[in-house]
Protein backbone atom coordinates (compact mmCIF):
# COMPACT_ATOMS: atom_id res chain seq x y z
CA UNK A 1 0.00 0.00 0.00
CA UNK A 2 1.38 3.40 -1.00
CA UNK A 3 2.37 5.78 1.74
CA UNK A 4 0.01 8.74 2.06
CA UNK A 5 1.65 12.02 1.09
CA UNK A 6 1.15 15.02 3.34
CA UNK A 7 -0.36 18.22 1.98
CA UNK A 8 2.45 20.27 0.46
CA UNK A 9 3.69 23.55 1.96
CA UNK A 10 1.88 26.21 -0.10
CA UNK A 11 4.46 29.02 -0.03
CA UNK A 12 7.79 27.57 -1.27
CA UNK A 13 10.62 30.10 -1.37
CA UNK A 14 14.30 29.70 -2.19
CA UNK A 15 15.07 31.89 0.82
CA UNK A 16 14.03 29.02 3.09
CA UNK A 17 16.61 26.62 1.63
CA UNK A 18 19.52 26.58 4.09
CA UNK A 19 22.03 24.43 2.25
CA UNK A 20 25.53 23.75 3.52
CA UNK A 21 26.94 26.31 5.94
CA UNK A 22 23.87 28.52 5.57
CA UNK A 23 22.03 26.48 8.21
CA UNK A 24 24.63 27.06 10.92
CA UNK A 25 24.89 30.76 10.06
CA UNK A 26 21.12 31.27 10.30
CA UNK A 27 20.55 28.90 13.23
CA UNK A 28 20.43 31.51 15.99
CA UNK A 29 17.75 33.45 14.11
CA UNK A 30 15.80 30.37 13.06
CA UNK A 31 15.76 28.94 16.58
CA UNK A 32 15.45 32.10 18.67
CA UNK A 33 12.02 30.88 19.76
CA UNK A 34 12.75 27.28 20.72
CA UNK A 35 16.42 27.50 21.83
CA UNK A 36 17.22 24.27 19.94
CA UNK A 37 20.99 23.65 20.14
CA UNK A 38 22.73 23.39 16.76
CA UNK A 39 23.06 19.65 16.06
CA UNK A 40 26.76 19.46 15.30
CA UNK A 41 28.93 16.44 16.16
CA UNK A 42 29.96 17.99 19.47
CA UNK A 43 26.38 18.45 20.68
CA UNK A 44 25.27 15.04 19.42
CA UNK A 45 28.33 13.50 21.08
CA UNK A 46 27.26 14.98 24.41
CA UNK A 47 23.77 13.52 23.96
CA UNK A 48 25.23 10.11 23.15
CA UNK A 49 27.40 10.32 26.26
CA UNK A 50 24.25 11.03 28.30
CA UNK A 51 22.48 8.07 26.68
CA UNK A 52 24.84 5.64 24.86
CA UNK A 53 21.89 3.50 23.73
CA UNK A 54 20.95 6.15 21.17
CA UNK A 55 23.86 5.49 18.82
CA UNK A 56 27.62 5.64 18.27
CA UNK A 57 28.53 7.76 15.25
CA UNK A 58 28.04 11.37 16.40
CA UNK A 59 29.23 12.86 13.10
CA UNK A 60 26.83 10.79 10.98
CA UNK A 61 23.89 11.45 13.31
CA UNK A 62 24.69 15.19 13.32
CA UNK A 63 24.67 15.26 9.53
CA UNK A 64 21.34 13.40 9.44
CA UNK A 65 19.82 15.78 12.00
CA UNK A 66 20.95 18.82 10.05
CA UNK A 67 19.32 17.43 6.90
CA UNK A 68 16.08 16.90 8.84
CA UNK A 69 16.13 20.51 10.04
CA UNK A 70 16.89 21.79 6.52
CA UNK A 71 13.80 19.91 5.32
CA UNK A 72 11.73 21.48 8.12
CA UNK A 73 12.85 25.02 7.41
CA UNK A 74 12.18 24.79 3.67
CA UNK A 75 8.72 23.31 4.27
CA UNK A 76 9.28 19.64 3.42
CA UNK A 77 7.50 18.71 6.64
CA UNK A 78 6.90 15.03 5.86
CA UNK A 79 10.54 14.51 4.94
CA UNK A 80 11.65 16.30 8.13
CA UNK A 81 9.27 14.21 10.23
CA UNK A 82 10.40 10.91 8.71
CA UNK A 83 14.08 11.79 9.03
CA UNK A 84 13.50 12.73 12.66
CA UNK A 85 11.56 9.56 13.49
CA UNK A 86 14.36 7.47 12.00
CA UNK A 87 16.74 9.01 14.57
CA UNK A 88 14.40 8.08 17.46
CA UNK A 89 14.85 10.25 20.57
CA UNK A 90 17.65 12.24 18.94
CA UNK A 91 15.31 13.26 16.13
CA UNK A 92 12.16 13.70 18.20
CA UNK A 93 12.52 17.48 18.42
CA UNK A 94 12.51 18.02 14.65
CA UNK A 95 9.94 15.25 14.07
CA UNK A 96 7.45 16.67 16.57
CA UNK A 97 7.93 20.23 15.36
CA UNK A 98 7.54 19.24 11.69
CA UNK A 99 4.54 16.99 12.30
CA UNK A 100 2.92 19.49 14.63
CA UNK A 101 3.30 22.61 12.50
CA UNK A 102 2.05 20.70 9.46
CA UNK A 103 -0.98 19.36 11.33
CA UNK A 104 -1.77 22.77 12.81
CA UNK A 105 -1.92 24.56 9.47
CA UNK A 106 -2.24 21.98 6.70
CA UNK A 107 -4.50 19.23 8.09
CA UNK A 108 -8.23 19.98 8.12
CA UNK A 109 -9.89 16.86 9.52
CA UNK A 110 -10.07 16.79 13.33
CA UNK A 111 -9.81 12.98 13.37
CA UNK A 112 -6.53 13.14 11.44
CA UNK A 113 -5.22 15.96 13.66
CA UNK A 114 -6.01 14.04 16.84
CA UNK A 115 -4.24 10.92 15.54
CA UNK A 116 -1.21 13.02 14.54
CA UNK A 117 -0.91 14.85 17.85
CA UNK A 118 -1.37 11.63 19.85
CA UNK A 119 1.48 10.03 17.89
CA UNK A 120 3.66 13.12 18.34
CA UNK A 121 2.97 13.22 22.08
CA UNK A 122 4.04 9.57 22.36
CA UNK A 123 7.23 10.29 20.41
CA UNK A 124 7.98 13.29 22.64
CA UNK A 125 7.34 11.23 25.79
CA UNK A 126 10.00 8.78 24.61
CA UNK A 127 12.42 11.69 24.20
CA UNK A 128 11.65 12.89 27.74
CA UNK A 129 12.60 9.43 29.04
CA UNK A 130 15.71 9.17 26.88
CA UNK A 131 16.99 12.77 27.08
CA UNK A 132 15.47 14.45 30.16
CA UNK A 133 18.23 17.06 30.26
CA UNK A 134 17.12 18.61 26.96
CA UNK A 135 14.61 21.45 27.32
CA UNK A 136 12.97 20.59 24.02
CA UNK A 137 12.26 17.01 25.08
CA UNK A 138 9.84 18.55 27.56
CA UNK A 139 8.69 21.45 25.39
CA UNK A 140 7.80 19.24 22.39
CA UNK A 141 5.79 17.01 24.75
CA UNK A 142 3.86 20.06 25.98
CA UNK A 143 3.44 21.34 22.41
CA UNK A 144 1.98 18.06 21.13
CA UNK A 145 -0.35 17.67 24.12
CA UNK A 146 -1.36 21.33 23.95
CA UNK A 147 -2.32 21.07 20.29
CA UNK A 148 -4.14 17.82 21.03
CA UNK A 149 -6.11 19.54 23.80
CA UNK A 150 -7.12 22.36 21.46
CA UNK A 151 -8.35 19.82 18.91
CA UNK A 152 -10.28 17.83 21.51
CA UNK A 153 -11.76 20.96 23.20
CA UNK A 154 -10.43 22.43 26.41
CA UNK A 155 -13.26 20.83 28.43
CA UNK A 156 -12.39 17.30 27.27
CA UNK A 157 -8.68 18.00 27.75
CA UNK A 158 -9.27 19.11 31.33
CA UNK A 159 -11.40 16.02 31.99
CA UNK A 160 -8.59 13.78 30.67
CA UNK A 161 -5.95 15.50 32.78
CA UNK A 162 -3.99 16.72 29.76
CA UNK A 163 -3.70 20.27 31.13
CA UNK A 164 -1.68 19.14 34.13
CA UNK A 165 0.74 17.23 31.91
CA UNK A 166 1.16 20.27 29.65
CA UNK A 167 1.95 22.51 32.60
CA UNK A 168 4.42 20.04 34.13
CA UNK A 169 6.28 19.69 30.81
CA UNK A 170 6.38 23.47 30.27
CA UNK A 171 7.68 24.02 33.79
CA UNK A 172 10.44 21.47 33.14
CA UNK A 173 11.34 23.14 29.83
CA UNK A 174 11.48 26.62 31.36
CA UNK A 175 13.59 25.40 34.28
CA UNK A 176 16.15 24.07 31.80
CA UNK A 177 15.83 27.02 29.37
CA UNK A 178 14.42 30.17 31.05
CA UNK A 179 14.63 32.14 27.78
CA UNK A 180 12.60 29.61 25.78
CA UNK A 181 10.16 32.01 24.12
CA UNK A 182 7.87 29.34 22.66
CA UNK A 183 7.54 27.72 26.09
CA UNK A 184 6.63 31.11 27.57
CA UNK A 185 4.00 31.54 24.85
CA UNK A 186 2.61 28.06 25.53
CA UNK A 187 2.53 28.68 29.29
CA UNK A 188 0.70 31.95 28.71
CA UNK A 189 -1.90 30.17 26.60
CA UNK A 190 -2.22 27.42 29.22
CA UNK A 191 -3.29 30.02 31.78
CA UNK A 192 -5.47 31.96 29.31
CA UNK A 193 -7.36 28.95 27.97
CA UNK A 194 -8.22 27.61 31.42
CA UNK A 195 -9.34 31.03 32.69
CA UNK A 196 -11.50 31.44 29.57
CA UNK A 197 -13.03 27.98 29.99
CA UNK A 198 -13.77 27.72 33.72
CA UNK A 199 -13.59 31.33 34.96
CA UNK A 200 -11.00 33.14 37.06
CA UNK A 201 -11.90 31.78 40.49
CA UNK A 202 -12.11 28.10 39.54
CA UNK A 203 -9.04 28.40 37.29
CA UNK A 204 -6.98 29.69 40.19
CA UNK A 205 -8.27 27.29 42.83
CA UNK A 206 -8.32 24.11 40.75
CA UNK A 207 -5.53 24.58 38.19
CA UNK A 208 -3.39 27.40 39.56
CA UNK A 209 -4.12 29.38 36.41
CA UNK A 210 -4.71 33.13 36.31
CA UNK A 211 -4.92 36.01 33.84
CA UNK A 212 -1.92 37.89 35.24
CA UNK A 213 0.38 34.90 34.70
CA UNK A 214 -0.99 34.47 31.19
CA UNK A 215 -0.13 38.02 30.16
CA UNK A 216 3.25 37.87 31.91
CA UNK A 217 4.36 34.80 29.94
CA UNK A 218 2.95 36.06 26.63
CA UNK A 219 4.73 39.40 27.05
CA UNK A 220 7.97 37.67 27.98
CA UNK A 221 7.82 35.75 24.69
CA UNK A 222 7.38 39.05 22.82
CA UNK A 223 10.35 40.53 24.65
CA UNK A 224 12.53 37.51 23.80
CA UNK A 225 11.41 37.16 20.16
CA UNK A 226 9.89 40.43 18.87
CA UNK A 227 10.42 39.31 15.26
CA UNK A 228 8.59 35.98 15.60
CA UNK A 229 5.10 36.03 14.07
CA UNK A 230 3.84 33.31 16.44
CA UNK A 231 4.68 35.36 19.55
CA UNK A 232 2.42 38.19 18.30
CA UNK A 233 -0.32 35.82 17.10
CA UNK A 234 -0.57 34.01 20.40
CA UNK A 235 -0.42 37.28 22.32
CA UNK A 236 -3.46 38.38 20.32
CA UNK A 237 -5.17 35.04 20.91
CA UNK A 238 -4.45 35.31 24.62
CA UNK A 239 -5.98 38.79 24.84
CA UNK A 240 -9.17 37.55 23.19
CA UNK A 241 -9.38 34.53 25.49
CA UNK A 242 -8.93 36.64 28.59
CA UNK A 243 -10.80 39.82 27.68
CA UNK A 244 -12.92 39.17 24.60
CA UNK A 245 -14.17 42.25 22.74
CA UNK A 246 -12.65 44.63 25.30
CA UNK A 247 -9.15 44.00 23.90
CA UNK A 248 -10.16 43.22 20.31
CA UNK A 249 -8.32 46.24 18.88
CA UNK A 250 -5.09 45.24 20.65
CA UNK A 251 -5.45 41.68 19.37
CA UNK A 252 -5.91 42.99 15.83
CA UNK A 253 -2.76 45.11 16.22
CA UNK A 254 -0.84 42.03 17.33
CA UNK A 255 -2.06 40.06 14.28
CA UNK A 256 -1.13 43.00 12.04
CA UNK A 257 2.43 43.01 13.43
CA UNK A 258 2.71 39.26 12.83
CA UNK A 259 1.42 39.61 9.28
CA UNK A 260 4.04 42.26 8.41
CA UNK A 261 7.08 40.38 9.72
CA UNK A 262 9.36 38.85 7.10
CA UNK A 263 9.36 35.03 7.46
CA UNK A 264 12.72 33.31 7.83
CA UNK A 265 11.39 29.83 7.07
CA UNK A 266 8.32 27.80 6.15
CA UNK A 267 6.90 27.78 9.68
CA UNK A 268 7.04 31.56 9.94
CA UNK A 269 5.47 31.86 6.48
CA UNK A 270 2.52 29.76 7.69
CA UNK A 271 2.30 31.81 10.89
CA UNK A 272 2.24 35.10 8.96
CA UNK A 273 -0.37 33.75 6.54
CA UNK A 274 -2.57 32.77 9.49
CA UNK A 275 -2.21 36.29 10.91
CA UNK A 276 -3.33 37.77 7.60
CA UNK A 277 -6.39 35.49 7.61
CA UNK A 278 -7.40 36.79 11.04
CA UNK A 279 -7.38 40.35 9.67
CA UNK A 280 -9.37 39.55 6.52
Amino acid sequence: MAKKSWTAFPYPDAAYDYRGDALAKAWKTLHAGDQEPFPDARHVGALLKANPKLGKDAAAIAEALQEAWRAFHRGDFQDAYERGVALKALGASVAVKAGGIHATYLVDADKEKIARFEALAALAAEAVDALPGEANSHYRHAFALGRLSQTLSIAKALAQGIAGKVRASLEAALELAPKHAEAHTAMGLYHAEIVAKVGGMLAKLTYGANAAAAEKHLKEALKLTPNAPIAWIEYGNGLLLLHGDKREDEAAEAYAKAAKLKPHDAMEALDAAYAREQLA
